[in-house]
């Protein structure tokens, strides 16, 4: 291989092309790069970041919707006592109404009992006076008393 005047031509303008590309092309590349990387470390970063809140968040949201099914079942446990309240409420208050009613049935009966012993005394008054009547304007005779003692019984 002979070394000619061009080869040591190519070999200069290699240098130079190589000098020019280090000093003006390749500080813009690197820079490049550099940002390139930098970007990519702060991407990275970030989703880090992302992940760890999505995991507080995921965390929180289950924090809170075990506060709310807690807040939930006691709702919904004073929601079963209290009807179990208005119930026996409505229970006492039943019972209080049917012994009221049956009290006011009560001072009914004794009162139409009394009514009616009053209607009979006045009713067994009348009779016997008729009887007396009876037995007066009629000679005394055992046989016709016996008789009118006897209708008497019936009429009672």
């Amino acid at each position: 291989m002979d070394i000619n005047l061009t080869l040591i031509g190519q070999t200069i303008a290699m240098i130079v092309f190589v000098g020019f590309c280090m000093k003006f092309i390749w500080p813009p590349i690197l820079n490049a790069i550099e940002e390139r990387q930098k970007q990519i470390e702060h991407g990275l970063a970030a989703a880090d970041r992302g992940e760890e809140k999505l995991k507080q968040a995921q965390a929180e949201a289950e924090d809170i919707i075990a506060d709310a099914r807690r807040q939930a079942t006691s709702i919904i446990d004073q929601a079963n006592a209290r009807a179990n309240e208005i119930v026996a409420d409505g229970k006492a208050a039943g019972q209080k109404e049917r012994e009221r009613q049956l009290a006011a049935a009560e001072a009914e009966i004794q009162a139409e009992t009394n009514r009616a012993r009053e209607e009979l005394r006045g009713q067994v008054s009348a009779v016997a006076i008729a009887g007396a009547e009876k037995i007066l304007m009629r000679e005394i005779d055992a046989n016709a008393h016996e008789d009118i003692l006897g209708k008497l019984a019936q009429e009672l």
